[in-house]
């Protein structure tokens, strides 16, 4: 809740705070949006950017030379290194899909798609190999890149031992700041679906730009050097779920949608007009939903984006850099994928995990929508952030993760605004965050 202030209003002038500001997402901008390629190549690419990484931190944990996997004897302790694909019997599959043909049950509905039959099988560049041992199945997904110290059994399985992730990427010495300032949080606005969260998302950008509070509320938003909003400003979940609705319903939906975009750039044209702004895609919003999504096209919002140059619309993941803070996040599609899939169903836990693995999506393109890059992995992480967040979760959860180099990184899972009427203030000096409630009693 914004503070509670018995201070009464006095007349007093407040200038914004400024913060120096870097955009640091050009590998995730698509130049050549190439969709004939297979993703053989995307894998290809993620396992020899990492085999680097790899076999340096194994050699270094476990004093092994890396082996690739057609060279492996029998009953010899050894070292492999690739890409982990996990075997799930109730995976969703599109031949699965159409069993109804040859008169099979269909696939029932299901949220989590984890089993006790699950296996994991690990892949280099030239074949692959079953696990099994020391190793748990459900603390992994599909895509991760890893190091694996065994041996070949006789029939042909690698007993594990120990496992080795990439680990977070070097970091950056933040520089330190002589004042507080802050960057805000708030996703999953869902004005199409929720008519309940306009008051409390109106109420958040009059406190954001002044318009409300006490001395000490505005004093606290003068602080406010950038909001991110991360992704489904008009609805939660994507309409093609609702594919088999009557088609006369679908001119009412547009005419709602089309309502609520107007809603949507009234209200970033006054937030904007004082505080910059970044506007991310989500997988319900009106653009592609390949990972990474391009920025949302600024028809959406038209007033604000010829009224105000300080809104800015970016990819999904997005990362940039704030008076030296680097921040990294996406509108949570990666963690939702991974609690589909794995035992991992603490969207705080799976933000760590991707840490650990070194990468933002593993799952992508397996289970998660990807564009089917060739050469490079652009979610392979490059550097360490400072703060890392995700939008549209279930809940506010913070906690702060420290690597084995030393590296600090506040976690944050921002909660969906239209279901909590919270945001996310996060500390630029300091990296402490809070949430703010903006409730509304009718």
């Amino acid at each position: 809740m914004p503070m509670a202030c018995d201070e009464k209003l006095t007349e007093m002038k407040l200038k914004r705070l400024e913060a120096s500001y870097s955009n640091n997402s050009e590998r995730f901008l698509l130049d050549d949006r190439t969709f004939g390629r297979q993703y053989a190549s995307f894998y290809c690419a993620r396992y020899q950017l990492t085999y680097p990484i790899l076999k340096a931190r194994a050699e270094e944990k476990w004093g092994v030379q890396v082996t690739c996997l057609s060279d492996l004897v029998e009953n010899k302790t050894s070292v492999i290194v690739g890409t982990l694909f996990k075997v799930m019997e109730l995976q969703p599959s599109i031949l699965k899909e159409i069993s109804e043909e040859h008169s099979l049950a269909p696939q029932p509905s299901r949220a989590h798609f984890t089993d006790n039959s699950d296996t994991l099988v690990l892949e280099d560049n030239k074949q692959r190999l079953p696990l099994t041992g020391a190793i748990d199945v459900q603390s992994f997904v599909t895509g991760v890149p890893v190091a694996i110290l065994g041996s070949v059994r006789e029939d042909g399985r690698f007993e594990v031992k120990d496992v080795c992730c990439a680990g977070p990427p070097k970091q950056i010495k933040r520089q330190p700041l002589s004042q507080d300032k802050y960057l805000v949080l708030i996703s999953g606005l869902g004005l199409a679906e929720k008519a309940e969260s306009l008051l409390p998302f109106q109420l958040f950008v009059d406190y954001v730009t002044g318009f409300l509070g006490c001395d000490q509320d505005q004093h606290r938003a003068s602080k406010v050097v950038r909001v991110v909003i991360a992704g489904n400003v008009l609805k939660l979940k994507n309409s093609a779920k609702d594919s088999s609705r009557a088609k006369f319903s679908t001119r009412k939906e547009s005419t709602a949608d089309a309502s609520a975009a107007r809603l949507l750039d009234d209200l970033l044209t006054q937030l904007a007009s004082f505080v910059e702004v970044d506007l991310m895609p989500g997988d319900a919003d009106p653009c592609s939903a390949l990972i990474p999504q391009q920025p949302l096209h600024h028809c959406l919002v038209p007033r604000a984006a010829q009224r105000c140059s300080t809104l800015q619309c970016v990819t999904n993941p997005y990362t940039f850099d704030l008076d030296g803070v680097r921040v990294l996040g996406t509108s949570g599609q990666n963690l939702s994928d991974i609690g589909h899939y794995s035992g991992i169903v603490e969207p705080i836990e799976a933000l760590a995990r991707t840490l650990e693995w070194r990468h933002l999506v593993p799952t992508a393109p397996d289970t998660l929508a990807s564009y089917p890059f060739q050469d490079k992995d652009p979610f392979i992480m490059e550097q360490c952030p400072h703060i890392y967040f995700a939008g549209n979760q279930t809940k506010y959860t913070t906690n702060m993760f420290r690597g084995d180099q030393g590296q600090e990184v506040r976690l944050v899972t921002v909660p969906t605004f239209c279901e909590s009427f919270s945001c996310v203030w996060v500390n630029l000096r300091s990296l402490e965050c809070e949430p703010m409630t903006f409730e509304v009693d009718l």
